[in-house]
């Protein structure tokens, strides 16, 4: 997304009451495998950047004297003060609803700042550069994604896999065949290369670290439905009048798949990219 561009704000839009429920969750050691990578200590300051509904920022306040989230979604941030204030670190957390690209906004300077699948959506070079120099000497740059390789099978789990083919192919059905997004269209999915960016920016590294999932965990009718309706390119109000058909047929769907309404399912490992802000370490 260039800077010069106007904000899609139908983005995410009606999606953030729908994350918490619809997301899985990151490996259950993230918190813990960072504290070490990091030399985390509960000083120093955490930048979120793409908070979302602050799932990732509220995970880690913990290990620092203050956070702060940064998301262009109003919805996003109103939902992240509202789990901030549910988990007593009201006092401990900042929400800013801001671009990325709108940094450095005058929030000051972090021991590191993460993307928890959130760069793609940001002119990469330009919010590189600025995060760089906002992080003090010795700061990182943490970029984390689910593991993208893995194969997480149900086999052994009492109940079905979720069926997210089929899913897809109703979405397919309301939308079109190519993936939605806001009010454009991404043909060929979202931009990569993300390495390449962040060593331009001057970032060294990376450390890859990959934190294991495969927990198995149980999921209801109404959480995939939730899934559903928190991914970019199935919001609400891409289907408009027909949102409660789709809702319809989604839900026959998994009575079809599932005759207890219970779908069976493996926590994503997750990966970890670290970025040191010294060019001149080694990579």
């Amino acid at each position: 997304m260039a800077a010069d561009r106007v904000w899609d704000d139908t983005l995410f839009a009606g999606a953030a009451a729908y994350y918490g429920r619809g997301r899985l969750p990151y490996a259950p050691g993230l918190a813990d495998v960072l504290a070490e990578a990091l030399t985390l200590d509960g000083r120093g300051r955490l930048l979120d950047v793409g908070c979302g509904p602050g799932t990732v920022a509220l995970g880690l306040a913990h290990l620092f004297d203050a956070t702060v989230g940064v998301d262009p979604d109003r919805g996003m941030i109103t939902e992240a003060r509202r789990a901030a204030a549910a988990a007593g670190a009201s006092s401990r957390t900042t929400w800013v609803q801001a671009r990325a690209e709108d940094l450095p906004a005058g929030l000051g300077t972090f021991t590191a700042a993460t993307f928890a699948q959130s760069f793609h959506w940001m002119d990469q070079a330009l919010v590189a550069r600025t995060v760089k120099a906002m992080l003090r000497p010795g700061g990182a740059l943490v970029h984390i994604s689910d593991l993208k390789s893995e194969i997480r099978s149900v086999e052994g789990l009492p109940h079905p896999a979720v069926p997210y083919a089929a899913i897809d192919g109703i979405v397919r059905q309301y939308l079109g065949p190519v993936r939605r997004a806001g009010r454009g269209l991404l043909p060929d999915g979202t931009v990569g290369g993300e390495a390449e960016v962040l060593a331009r920016a001057g970032f060294s590294g990376p450390r890859r670290l990959v934190v294991p999932g495969e927990q198995a965990l149980e999921r209801t009718a109404d959480d995939v439905v939730a899934w559903a309706f928190s991914m970019s390119s199935s919001t609400p109000h891409l289907f408009g009048g027909g949102r409660d058909d789709f809702e319809a047929d989604l839900r026959r769907l998994l009575r079809e798949s599932s005759a207890s309404g219970l779908f069976s399912e493996r926590r994503p490992s997750t990966e970890v990219h670290i970025w040191g802000t010294d060019p001149a370490a080694e990579r």
